[in-house]
């Protein structure tokens, strides 16, 4: 039996890569939040989302639509977001069946942890 591979896309289970982080680990950096939060789209898991959104640009709520089948996450440039940083960018593309997502994602540490700011549309 075979532990399935990781949503993100990276070649690591599930469990030890974004299930960490939806389990409630802190995300080590910008990039690993992105990865995990397109995971948690793929999932549907709102909670995670909204959690890991920073509070100043956080949606009351925020429902996923169960329609979507995301098929693929690329990401194409990360600046800073490391530990060493308060700040990050990430640049990504999240395929779903009929189309693409093109977004630089901003983050930001809040209390020690990262935050999901705001991302703008690139496509």
């Amino acid at each position: 039996m075979t532990t399935p591979l990781c949503l993100c896309g990276r070649s690591e289970p599930y469990e030890k890569c974004c299930g960490r982080f939806h389990a409630g680990a802190a995300a080590p950096t910008a990039e690993a939040l992105m990865r995990s939060r397109y995971s948690a789209f793929v999932k549907g898991d709102a909670g995670y989302l909204l959690r890991t959104w920073h509070p100043r640009t956080r949606p009351a709520r925020l429902d996923p639509d169960p329609g979507t089948r995301w098929t693929g996450l690329e990401i194409l440039d990360s600046a800073n977001g490391s530990a060493f940083h308060t700040t990050g960018t990430v640049t990504f593309r999240a395929s779903y069946r009929g189309g693409s997502l093109h977004e630089r994602s901003r983050f930001e540490r809040v209390d020690g942890a990262w935050a999901y700011v705001d991302g703008e549309f690139l496509d």
